[in-house]
């Protein structure tokens, strides 16, 4: 894993932290090391914070579907937090709506979510 992103686990859930110098290719790698974590650690869920990134292009906004896509295939719900406005907007421009996922306000808010269906 690259130090642009990061992979902890809390209970059966996977936090990822994205920092903002992330690269192309630290995004395709993490696609790959997220999802072999799923399974080797039996996940139930995955939080994406994306609260470091300022902007967000249309490559970025593919990966983030395609994470939600590839933890939704594992049997494992999405949650996506740390949202700024400014990113919110241009997802909406750019006319993704990251199917698979669902969004949370903070990291705390995607963790009692996932308590309540009993995934955490």
């Amino acid at each position: 894993m690259s130090e642009a992103a990061s992979i902890y686990t809390v209970d059966k859930v996977l936090l990822v932290a994205i920092r903002d110098n992330i690269t192309d290719t630290d995004i395709i790698n993490l696609q790959e090391d997220l999802s072999e974590r799923i399974v080797s650690e039996a996940a139930r869920g995955v939080v994406i914070d994306i609260a470091a990134l300022e902007i967000v292009d249309t490559f970025v906004g593919r990966i983030l579907a395609q994470l939600s896509s590839i933890s939704r295939l594992l049997a494992a719900e999405t949650y996506i937090v740390g949202m700024r406005p400014a990113v919110a907007m241009t997802l909406v421009e750019l006319g993704m709506d990251l199917p698979g996922s669902k969004t949370a306000l903070s990291l705390s808010h995607a963790l009692r979510a996932l308590k309540a269906k009993g995934l955490a």
